[in-house]
């Protein structure tokens, strides 16, 4: 695929230089040592900030017209209250009352500096705890709706995403009609699983909770990331914690479960939504990665993307999430 075909934005975060990541932090009182760190994020911008006679800071820069201001307050202030209720999420730091803080043409925020290691999602002690975690947290984001933020659903993560990736020349040519096929095919499903579960639930959730937004110590874990937070069915933050086959994510979605309903119900009409809502994302997912082409990050961290390989298995992905999608919901030993 040639390099015009993907040319549609200009390129993010060009003037984003180390001195700038600097004088930002430095500008809200938070003297520097010139230690700079990029970590693993691709969406925004962060950095862990060396700090003179003080402990690191972590500097999460926005990438521009993704999030309006609203919409990124709204991520504040829920993490702030999941924080408010003890719950071991990294909130951003307020600077004279302000989290989203403004340093030239820059927007960004300003938290501590948490470590941890990927969870042992095998572990069914791990399990329970995340559950129990995931519980607390949906009680608290249950008890009001965003004002600002999208909600998960079928159109914004599987319909528009979809129709972009075909519009804008991303399959190849050959593999074109079969995923058209495959893609219409999978979003008959998707919506039939919607129906089925008829008109479950919307709450506050993480939005993107994979084992890689959650950091493990000996105390538990630690949630972070939730630039991803949306309304939407609370099965949406259980079921990226299954993997394994059908059989075995039963057991693993009934171990989550035994520590979540410890203080949030579950309503199983939810257990139709897990192989829709795993469909949506995969969708998802390959648009993002070829809407933020331009940006230097994104052909480097996944050159695969431009393989005619990787389309082929997307749309064998999609026929097995058919498949998977009329074969039933999850069987629970408890029924739900």
């Amino acid at each position: 695929m040639s390099e015009t075909m993907h040319d549609h934005d200009e390129t993010p975060y060009a003037g984003l230089t180390p001195d700038r990541v600097l004088d930002a932090v430095e500008a809200f009182g938070h003297p520097v040592d010139g230690r700079l760190l990029a970590l693993n994020s691709y969406e925004n911008r962060v950095y862990q900030v060396g700090l003179d006679g003080a402990p690191p800071l972590i500097a999460k820069f926005y990438r521009a017209e993704r999030w309006s201001d609203a919409q990124i307050l709204e991520e504040h202030a829920l993490a702030l209250e999941l924080a408010g209720h003890e719950l071991p999420v990294v909130p951003p730091l307020p600077h004279d009352g302000a989290t989203l803080l403004r340093h030239e043409d820059l927007r960004f925020s300003l938290s501590p500096r948490h470590g941890g290691r990927s969870p042992e999602l095998d572990d069914r002690a791990v399990l329970r705890r995340l559950g129990l975690l995931l519980g607390r947290m949906h009680l608290v984001g249950a008890t009001r709706a965003f004002e600002h933020r999208p909600a998960l659903d079928i159109a914004s993560f599987g319909e528009e995403p979809s129709r972009w990736l075909l519009a804008n020349g991303w399959l190849p040519p050959d593999l074109e009609p079969a995923y058209s096929s495959v893609v219409a095919h999978a979003l008959d499903e998707v919506r039939a699983c919607f129906e089925r579960a008829g008109a479950v639930r919307r709450i506050r959730l993480h939005g993107d909770c994979h084992r890689g937004n959650l950091l493990w110590t000996d105390d538990g874990a630690h949630f972070v990331d939730l630039d991803d937070a949306r309304m939407g069915p609370a099965v949406q933050d259980l079921w990226m914690l299954l993997a394994g086959e059908r059989d075995e994510m039963a057991v693993q979605l009934e171990t989550v479960l035994s520590g979540y309903r410890q203080f949030h119900d579950f309503d199983p009409r939810e257990l139709h939504l897990i192989e829709a809502l795993r469909t949506l994302r995969q969708i998802h997912y390959a648009a993002w990665i070829a809407r933020r082409w331009a940006d230097p990050a994104f052909p480097a961290a996944f050159p695969w993307l431009d393989d005619q390989r990787f389309w082929q298995d997307h749309v064998l992905a999609l026929r097995e999430q058919i498949a998977a999608m009329q074969e039933g919901p999850l069987p629970l030993a408890s029924g739900g």
